[in-house]
């Protein structure tokens, strides 16, 4: 792209009260953006609203210093810069389907991976795993071991590098996908030229590495509140699906699951405990018809039959067939027995298994040594792993 093509393209992005829904009409009406401002006032009234076709015709404050920032961005490393744009063979097929397409997306990563995107094949193996900023032990583990396991059975995850559960689910599916393939897909709040939040800084240099960052938010754009549940429209818009690992009833998790549904997609669900704050929003998923997961084999099984296609179900072992690290399961440990999976504190453990007190938190230390427990906030304890 040209830098007066991309300037045109800013422009129109950047021009206020002109969304992505005149901004396509505009398209469709006068071809490429440059043909736009050429237009005069009354022809472009013809299309938008004539406050629009006023604010076309001016130029905003902020374009020209986002139109250099922007075009030294891109030179500065043009194999991993880019910016997509509607018609570009590499814009995803797949948002085209939504009610509000953006008009100009940044993307930063792997191009020659991510061009495969642009085929039905591969649009079709992308899947969305989101969830809650914080989740318990058990959903972190979940979250990792779900997107490895789908990883390895060719499909991109979807997520938005957010803490807890998106951050696990990019982290599994850099550890499960082959070197040739497009790991996963962070779809941010903020400008590409800033990682949000900072702690996922070498995360997302990994990520592009091996998979994408994309956002349509212009370079410089701060994590602002309002733009986090906007660009879940575009996780619900490239996946296939979406799995839902942990989130609270009020959660940014389920607009993308009702995005998904909204699109006509799949929804997955990962139950929890009855007691947990954060399995409600997936259990109130489930009573509203999203399809209960226990293992990545599921969910591939469920999408083979939707889609009618045959993936390959190969998975890792401890996802469906999980094993304790040191090759305990609940016949061996009376004390994993007694704790279950809900958090559970040293008074409930103690009278379930009549240990004394220093016996008792001596077993729970070897556990958590060991991987099998985890200690939470206030006391408690809740086991980790499957069984």
């Amino acid at each position: 792209m040209e830098r007066d093509e991309l300037a045109a393209w800013l422009r129109l992005q950047q021009t206020p009260g002109v969304g992505n829904a005149s901004a396509r009409r505009l398209l469709t009406a006068f071809g490429l953006p440059q043909s736009i401002f050429t237009q005069p006032e009354y022809g472009l009234a013809q299309v938008v609203s004539q406050s629009q076709a006023q604010a076309l015709k001016a130029e905003p404050n902020e374009w020209p210093a986002l139109v250099d920032t922007t075009w030294q961005w891109l030179q500065a490393d043009p194999d991993q810069h880019h910016v997509l744009v509607l018609g570009d063979p590499a814009y995803p097929p797949e948002l085209l389907n939504m009610e509000d397409p953006p008009v100009l997306l940044y993307g930063k990563g792997n191009a020659r991976a991510w061009t495969r995107i642009g085929s039905t094949e591969s649009a079709a193996r992308c899947l969305a795993i989101v969830g809650s900023r914080n989740p318990t032990p058990q959903g972190l583990t979940n979250a990792r071991q779900f997107a490895c396991s789908l990883a390895q059975s060719g499909w991109t995850i979807v997520s938005g590098l957010a803490l807890g559960v998106d951050g696990a689910a990019h982290e599994g599916a850099l550890e499960g996908a082959a070197p040739e393939q497009l790991a996963t897909i962070a779809v941010v709040g903020t400008g590409l030229d800033r990682v949000y939040p900072r702690q996922h800084h070498d995360l997302a240099h990994r990520i592009a590495e091996r998979g994408y960052l994309l956002s349509e938010y212009p370079l410089g754009t701060p994590p602002t509140a309002t733009n986090f549940p906007r660009r879940n429209r575009i996780i619900a818009g490239l996946a296939r699906g979406t799995l839902v690992v942990e989130a609270a009833l009020q959660s940014g998790s389920l607009i993308t699951a009702r995005l998904s549904i909204e699109q006509g997609k799949d929804v997955f669900a990962i139950p929890g405990s009855i007691h947990s704050t954060q399995a409600r929003g997936c259990h109130a998923l489930i009573k509203q018809g999203a399809k209960l997961v226990e293992s990545a084999q599921d969910v591939l099984e469920e999408l083979s039959n939707q889609s009618g296609l045959h993936f390959a179900s190969k998975l890792i072992a401890y996802d469906a067939q999980s094993t304790w690290p040191t090759g305990q399961n609940d016949s061996d440990n009376s004390l994993l027995q007694a704790l279950g999976f809900d958090p559970s504190g040293l008074d409930a453990l103690q009278a379930r298994t009549g240990l004394e007190t220093a016996s008792l938190q001596g077993q729970l230390m070897q556990l958590e040594l060991q991987g099998q427990v985890a200690r939470l906030p206030g006391g408690l304890f809740q086991r980790v792993g499957q069984g």
